[in-house]
């Protein structure tokens, strides 16, 4: 395996890069290109990676953290950065912490965020990181899933952590908090202080690129969060592959939105990580507070869901946001993933930014997040398609039975490649039944087209069956996107008494703007008769922190309905 990664404008001839490559291509070599000199590395783990980039870029800028509403804006460098994390280590190490033990790190995107993560990984102990979503009761059931030894939490969780605390005794014997010392529990050592006796020397535990890393819990939006093992070799891989699908230099700088304790987040940023390139932290969604990172600190790359990325494009429709007032010329990159991307969103999008690099990215937990299936730069004739398979990875679509379908049938897309998850922790059922023979079942409906392109249907478990018609909602939402007067839609299946289940699509209206049920029923004219929704509500479309769509939230809230019952 070989990983071939430009970190700054190279002056080694491409093909000789090329040659090299070849001679290479059997055997285990990273090659890293650093100030234009090829460098082979052999299995380097991240927390390597971060100490190589306090070294080599020791006073330029690692992160920056804003905060608009706060008019507020910090930044530290790869030394600082570095040190913070080995101060982190010393410090949990000196409490006991030991290779192996799992630490709780649940946080809302700050700057010391990353410190402390890397601080984790480099006792060898096992990174946990909780979505900052879960109410008091998951954070415990996740908890006690992994036994946690330690504890770290900011501010915004005082309240759960405190009616838990009782049952998180159990096994916790420490808890630190990032956060004012006017709101510290009493419980909680206050960060700075938990590290201020410590030095910001890293601590000599043995640790191999096998070794298990961290556990990341799934989103949840299918059933109860499972907790997905990672190793060190599922994230280093992760920032050869994101670094090889977006090309990431030095000299790049990674708008950072999404939350870090999503694989998503993170592993987009290890492109920029792996080459010492800069990244910022943004607190906040709002379209005018994006544009405006992006003009004020330079930012080339961009990773945008889809409603951030809709709600960008109303602002510019509507006058809130004046392009001609921002520098944007050096943005070079929006991608999108974590779930259907409606192709209508994207001819809008270049339209407005047409010298912008595009790309899908496809990934689950289970993955290792993004990149096992994308669409590639250069592919922006595929759009709507999910893409081919990423860097090192296979796919294949098979039936029930894993047989694999024929080109162009709809089955359920297969994965295999360096970022598979070692297994559910303590969930051997969980993890039969979606591994098989080292190959992921990622429970998500698709079919290849001619040229090789992976096409998502939906998810299986939000497939409509209607009078023995099987209705992929994602065909349908993506159909609605293009009404000019839709901001979002989801569409799910609804209880019927004759028909099993109806389609029903709940629709967001843009901001000013009026719709009928009548009005939508004509648009859907266009579609087969069998996929036209059967039901419209007008309401919100709740998406979790990474832009899926809570569809087990809208059947619960619309499910009991008379009136579904009937049709």
């Amino acid at each position: 395996m070989i990983y071939a990664i430009c970190s700054c404008q190279c002056s080694v001839p491409a093909s000789w890069i090329s040659e090299t490559l070849t001679i290479f291509a059997l055997s285990d070599i990273h090659l890293i290109n650093i100030d234009g000199i090829l460098k082979k590395v052999f299995n380097m783990l991240i927390t390597e990676i971060l100490a190589r980039n306090a070294r080599m870029y020791d006073e330029k800028i690692a992160l920056v953290e804003r905060e608009p509403a706060k008019n507020r804006r910090v930044e530290i460098t790869w030394k600082e950065f570095d040190e913070q994390a080995n101060k982190v280590a010393q410090a949990l190490i000196a409490r006991g912490i030991k290779k192996g033990d799992k630490v709780v790190h649940l946080m809302m995107n700050c700057i010391d965020w990353l410190p402390v993560y890397f601080g984790i990984l480099r006792t060898g102990a096992w990174a946990v990181p909780l979505n900052f979503r879960f109410v008091s009761k998951t954070i415990r059931r996740c908890s006690e899933t992994v036994g946690a030894k330690a504890f770290i939490f900011g501010e915004d969780f005082v309240d759960r952590v405190n009616e838990i605390r009782a049952d998180l005794d159990k096994t916790v014997e420490t808890y630190i908090f990032v956060g004012p010392e006017e709101v510290r529990p009493e419980y909680a050592v206050a960060y700075q202080a938990f590290l201020a006796s410590h030095e910001p020397v890293e601590p000599h535990v043995e640790i191999s690129i096998a070794d298990m890393a961290a556990l990341y819990f799934t989103s949840g939006t299918t059933g109860t969060p499972k907790a997905t093992l990672l190793s060190h070799r599922n994230l280093e891989h992760a920032c050869y592959i994101e670094n090889r699908h977006h090309k990431q230099i030095h000299e790049d700088n990674f708008l950072c939105i999404p939350p870090l304790y999503h694989t998503g987040a993170k592993m987009h940023w290890f492109g920029n990580f792996i080459v010492g390139a800069k990244a910022v932290i943004l607190k906040g969604i709002e379209p005018r507070r994006i544009i405006e990172a992006v003009s004020e600190e330079k930012i080339t790359i961009v990773w945008l869901l889809v409603p951030w990325a809709l709600d960008i494009l109303f602002a510019i429709e509507n006058g809130d946001i004046k392009l001609h007032n921002y520098t944007l010329d050096q943005w070079r990159l929006m991608h999108i993933g974590a779930q259907p991307v409606p192709p209508s969103l994207i001819k809008q999008w270049m339209k407005i930014f047409p010298h912008h690099q595009y790309d899908t990215n496809y990934g689950l937990t289970e993955t290792t997040g993004p990149g096992c299936v994308h669409l590639g730069l250069e592919n922006m004739h595929k759009v709507g398609a999910i893409g081919i398979p990423g860097f090192d990875w296979e796919i294949k679509i098979v039936d029930s039975n894993q047989k694999t379908v024929s080109r162009g049938e709809i089955g359920e897309l297969m994965v295999n490649g360096p970022g598979i998850m070692k297994e559910y922790y303590k969930n051997s059922e969980a993890t039969s039944e979606v591994i098989v023979d080292g190959w992921l079942l990622t429970g998500d409906m698709a079919r290849q087209d001619e040229d090789g392109f992976v096409w998502l249907v939906d998810r299986k478990k939000d497939v409509i069956i209607t009078g023995g018609e099987n209705i992929y909602p994602v065909d349908i939402e993506d159909f609605l996107q293009t009404h000019e007067k839709i901001q979002d839609v989801a569409v799910i299946g609804l209880p019927s008494l004759r028909l099993g289940e109806i389609a029903t699509a709940v629709i967001l209206v843009k901001s000013g703007q009026e719709l009928t049920k009548d009005e939508v029923n004509a648009f859907c004219m266009d579609l087969p008769r069998y996929k036209r929704p059967r039901k419209i509500i007008f309401g919100d479309v709740p998406r979790n922190p990474t832009g899926k769509i809570e569809k087990p939230k809208l059947r619960k809230l619309y499910g009991k309905g008379e009136e579904s019952f009937k049709i």
